[in-house]
């Protein structure tokens, strides 16, 4: 893969202003009205949710896994084709974190026809990028606002769970770090990087999670990289410090923007430390990367470090993000 920046003397870097900027990214407070649901449905388990990134779904002896995604309706209105392109994006990533391979997609499409159109001609681009196929959905024409949701179907022979992460396990970030930041919105994309790779690529965690190389994953999402950890380790009040001078770093991207954004294809990936080699190895043979970036400890916070300083970003042991 090409070359990353990785710096090594991050010491004037002011990390207790982009630890606090990380706590306030959008896509970590909007992750607190999640809570909404245990509120409702009270607590319940990984298998059954909330909690993983998908439910396990036991039918006769397989296990299916199933998701979904909304996008957000400014997203829809301003870029129908990328949201689109994100709705299958988010659900293929999410069933990848979790061990599974996806096996179809549904969707519903609420706007203007015009809109529409571009929403679903996004939908099959990624469809075909991906390797899954579409298999129904809903469709309301309105002159309303936009909106867009999609929902995902996958198997898994090993489902990997947060349950899984155990103190002493490496912290890995895995995947592809070559791309480009988009001008108008924290993502990451990485689509001409990879191009007809992406659909082999994203059913490798599946792989990873079979040979017993993943213990537990995360993909980063809108929570960004440090948010999306915090995620992870919320189930299980662990905590874990990311070494910044580690962190495989796209040339080009600001440290604070590359720790925030929603990136096209990586994950965040816990592992014994005995396995670390195999599984960079997994990844090096689709020519990806997986670069270890910290360990899980037993302190429930979520920190970062550099220059021999750390910051906390999360005390897990007296906040979540999802508020589960």
């Amino acid at each position: 893969m090409a070359a990353i920046s990785t710096p090594r003397n991050l010491a004037g870097l002011d990390l207790a202003g982009l630890a606090q900027h990380l706590r306030d990214l959008p896509g970590v407070r909007g992750k607190a009205a999640i809570g909404l649901v245990t509120e409702v449905f009270g607590r319940s388990d990984w298998q059954t949710g909330p909690g993983d990134d998908g439910a396990v779904v036991l039918d006769r002896g397989h296990q299916l896994v199933v998701g979904g995604e909304a996008m957000l309706p400014s997203f829809v209105a301003r870029d129908p084709r990328a949201a689109g392109i994100s709705a299958v994006l988010a659900n293929v990533n999410d069933l990848a974190a979790m061990g599974a391979r996806p096996l179809a997609i549904v969707d519903t499409v609420v706007g203007p026809q015009e809109t529409a159109r571009e929403v679903l001609e996004g939908l099959k681009w990624a469809s075909e990028a991906y390797d899954v196929p579409i298999v129904g959905g809903h469709l309301t024409e309105t002159d309303g606002p936009p909106s867009l949701s999609a929902f995902g179907l996958g198997s898994a022979e090993r489902p990997l769970t947060v349950a899984r992460a155990a103190a002493g396990q490496a912290l890995m970030l895995v995947g592809c770090f070559e791309g480009r930041m988009r001008a108008d919105f924290p993502y990451f994309a990485s689509f001409e990087e990879r191009g007809e790779r992406l659909a082999g690529d994203v059913r490798l965690m599946a792989e990873a999670a079979e040979t017993g190389v993943a213990a537990a994953a995360k993909d980063v999402s809108m929570a960004g990289m440090i948010g999306s950890l915090a995620m992870l380790l919320e189930a299980t009040g662990l905590g874990a410090t990311v070494d910044l001078e580690v962190v495989p770093l796209p040339h080009g991207v600001q440290m604070a923007d590359w720790l925030g954004c929603f990136p096209c294809l990586v994950f965040l990936v816990t592992t014994p430390p005995e396995k670390v080699p195999a599984l960079a190895e997994l990844f090096a043979t689709r020519d990806l990367g997986a670069v270890r970036i910290g360990t899980l400890d037993a302190s429930g916070l979520v920190q970062i470090a550099a220059g021999g300083d750390r910051e906390v970003v999360f005390d897990l042991s007296k906040e979540t993000v999802t508020h589960l």
